[in-house]
């Protein structure tokens, strides 16, 4: 449980801060993300937060949005999550998900703790951060991805599969064989390194 509650805490440290450096004039700034601005990556992470809430019975207060202010709707997210993993009661506490029944620990390590990383580099990306990942970050994204099945990548391609408006990866980006790994987790996931 603490591996899981430590890599959330730092994912989400390093995702805070790219927060906090955007310029308030870049938060209409275009994502890598087609559909998505700065504050649309912001917004689509604290969601998650929520979502990744309910199995264990909680939920976002909604005090403050990330329309009014992303810095601080993150961290009323980030702080609702690190309650859940704190909890360990409610860390052990199972549930169905997409993808198969979980713990909420396990889900928010699989879902939310892996956005905090890949939407970072997004949000990097829109405002001209360092979009440099943690390589530890990138091998244990690339290993579990990599290893999906081919059939359920075709899902997560497939725009609405998931529910309307959900696109988990977009196109494969070819990159060469020999790139750096977190260019080929990249391409691999829709993204132009």
């Amino acid at each position: 449980m603490e591996e899981i509650a430590e890599r959330y805490r730092r994912r989400a440290e390093a995702f805070e801060q790219k927060v906090a450096a955007v310029r308030p004039e870049q938060w209409g700034d275009q994502s890598p993300c087609e559909k998505w601005t700065a504050r649309d990556v912001v917004d689509h992470i604290v969601g998650m937060h929520g979502y990744m809430l309910i199995p264990a019975g909680r939920s976002l207060d909604g005090a403050t949005t990330v329309q009014e202010d992303p810095l601080a709707a993150f961290q009323a997210a980030r702080a609702a999550v690190e309650a859940v993993l704190d909890d360990p009661a409610l860390a052990k506490q199972e549930s169905d998900t997409p993808a198969g029944r979980m713990t909420s620990e396990a889900h928010i390590d699989q879902v939310i703790s892996d956005d905090l990383v890949l939407h970072g580099w997004d949000l990097a990306r829109a405002t001209g951060q360092d979009e440099t990942m943690d390589p530890g970050d990138v091998e244990r994204l690339w290993s579990s991805n990599s290893s999906i099945p081919p059939e359920v990548i075709e899902m997560y391609r497939t725009p609405d599969a998931f529910g309307p408006g959900i696109e988990v990866f977009g196109p494969e980006v070819v990159v060469p064989a020999d790139a750096p790994l977190q260019d080929r987790l990249l391409g691999f996931i829709g993204r132009t390194p």
